[in-house]
C-alpha cells in the first residue's frame, strides 16, 4: 500500500514536518548514546524550522510547543499481523523476553494502519503480504498487557503467497506457524487474543471484533 497525498502543498510540507518530529521523539525516547541523541535533537529542530517557516514563526517558539506536550495526550495505537497457513498461525519469538507474539508494534506517522501491519511482518518475520481485512481492535488494559501506557492493537489479517519462508528479524529470535493447540510461551499481551484471533479467522466470532464499553 502507498501513503495517502495530500494535494494541498503546504499541508503535505506540515505533514512532513510532523512526521520528521515523530521520527525524533521516537528516537529520543530509545537512544543509548549520545551521538544518536544529537541527531534525533537535530531532526526535532528542523521539524520545528519547517513549522516555523511556513507559519512565519520563531523557530524557537514552536520548539517550546514541541517541549510543553501542548498536543492531547492518548493511547498508542499499533497493528499485529495475523497470517495463517493451513490453520496455523505465523508467531514470531521476540529478542528482548524471549517470549512469541503475533508480529506486530507501534503504528508509525504516516502510514496507515494496514500499512504498519504489512511492515511489522517484513521487519520480524521477512516476508512480504497485503492487509486484506481488519479482524479485531483489542485494549491493552483489557487483554492482559503489562505495557504501562494504554495500547490499542489492530489485528490485521494479511495475505502472503506459498513460496515464501519466514526468517527471523533483528528484533526477532525465532518465526513459525502454530496450531491453536500447539501454541509455545505467549507473551501476556498476546496470551488470550491469539486464540480469539483463531475464532476471528474462522468465523465463530464476526469481525471486526471490538471490546464492548464499559
Amino acid at each position: 500500500m502507498t501513503k495517502a497525498k495530500c494535494n494541498d502543498k503546504t499541508g503535505e510540507l506540515y505533514l512532513i514536518a510532523d512526521e520528521l518530529r515523530s521520527i525524533a521523539d521516537m528516537g529520543l525516547r530509545y537512544a543509548e548514546i549520545e551521538f544518536d541523541r544529537d541527531r534525533y535533537l537535530r531532526a526535532r529542530s528542523l521539524s520545528a524550522r519547517l513549522v516555523g517557516a511556513l507559519a512565519n514563526r520563531p523557530t524557537a517558539d514552536v520548539l517550546r510547543e514541541y517541549d510543553g506536550g501542548l498536543a492531547h495526550v492518548s493511547p498508542f495505537v499499533g497493528a499485529d499481523a495475523a497470517v495463517f497457513r493451513e490453520g496455523r498461525i505465523l508467531l514470531i519469538r521476540r529478542e528482548d523476553n524471549g517470549l512469541w507474539a503475533m508480529p506486530g508494534g507501534v503504528t508509525d506517522v504516516g502510514e496507515s494502519w494496514a500499512d504498519s501491519a504489512e511492515r511489522e511482518l517484513r521487519e520480524e518475520a521477512g516476508i512480504v503480504g497485503r492487509a486484506t481485512r481488519l479482524l479485531g481492535v483489542f485494549d491493552s488494559r483489557l487483554w492482559g498487557s503489562r505495557s504501562k501506557i494504554q495500547f490499542y492493537s489492530g489485528v490485521w489479517l494479511v495475505e502472503v503467497s506459498e513460496d515464501q519462508t519466514p526468517i527471523a528479524g533483528p528484533e526477532t529470535t525465532g518465526v513459525g506457524f502454530f496450531a491453536e493447540n500447539e501454541l509455545p510461551d505467549v507473551s501476556p499481551g498476546h496470551l488470550r487474543r491469539v486464540p480469539v484471533v483463531f475464532q476471528l479467522f474462522s468465523g465463530e466470532i464476526p469481525v471486526p471484533y471490538f471490546d464492548a464499553t464499559s
